[in-house]
């Protein structure tokens, strides 16, 4: 996927195949939310910037990370997904054949909430980097850690929709309860990147 342009990226989004869907969508906001702290992290580097140069640099650091994670968590809910359409095709003509399909499809659903769920805690992460950066960071292009902080809360917000879809077909209480869990943060990681954009905002108007 990440070696794809993106019109063939969007074509193959657009087209009637299982994957890839909203939780590659919602992996793929989280490496342009990571992108663009990188890119705000670069222009804010150089002797005007010093004072902040080791904070500047790890958020840089942590940024270009997470570019490569949320590919990476792309890549991987396209797989899993597919996988679990796979497991609904298996045949159920007998009892057994019946009782291994759905234990197959209990399997794959969980598994297909993993890369959702590693892109709600990437974009947490990536809103508070946004925070950290958000005071010090180059006025010139300060508009792009609210750019950022938005693109961190679309990932979260599709990313739990694509997790709670899920939750009802996974079997392990365990499981289910933790990515309930991690669904259930989402709101605050929406709060606090609205938090972001609409300081950015406020200083862009006066």
């Amino acid at each position: 996927m990440r070696d794809q342009t993106i019109g063939d990226f969007l074509d193959r989004l657009a087209d009637r195949v299982p994957a890839p869907g909203g939780g590659a969508s919602a992996a793929l906001h989280g490496a342009q939310a990571a992108a663009l702290l990188g890119m705000v992290a670069r222009y804010s580097d150089g002797p005007k910037h010093a004072e902040h140069g080791q904070v500047i640099n790890r958020i840089l650091a942590e940024a270009d990370a997470l570019r490569d994670h949320a590919l990476q968590l792309a890549e991987d809910d396209a797989a899993a997904f597919t996988a679990v359409t796979d497991s609904y095709r298996l045949p159920k003509a007998t009892d057994e054949e019946k009782a291994a399909r759905s234990a197959a499809i209990a399997g794959a659903l969980a598994a297909a909430a993993v890369p959702p769920a590693g892109t709600v805690a990437a974009a947490r992460r990536l809103v508070e980097l946004a925070e950290e950066l958000l005071p010090i960071g180059n006025r010139n292009v300060i508009t792009d850690v609210a750019a950022a902080a938005e693109a961190a809360r679309a990932a979260a917000t599709t990313a739990r929709v694509n997790i709670e879809i899920n939750l009802a077909g996974i079997k392990d209480e365990e499981v289910r309860a933790g990515l309930a869990a991690q669904a259930a943060g989402v709101d605050e990681i929406a709060a606090r990147a609205e938090r972001v954009t609409a300081a950015v905002r406020e200083e862009i108007s006066g």
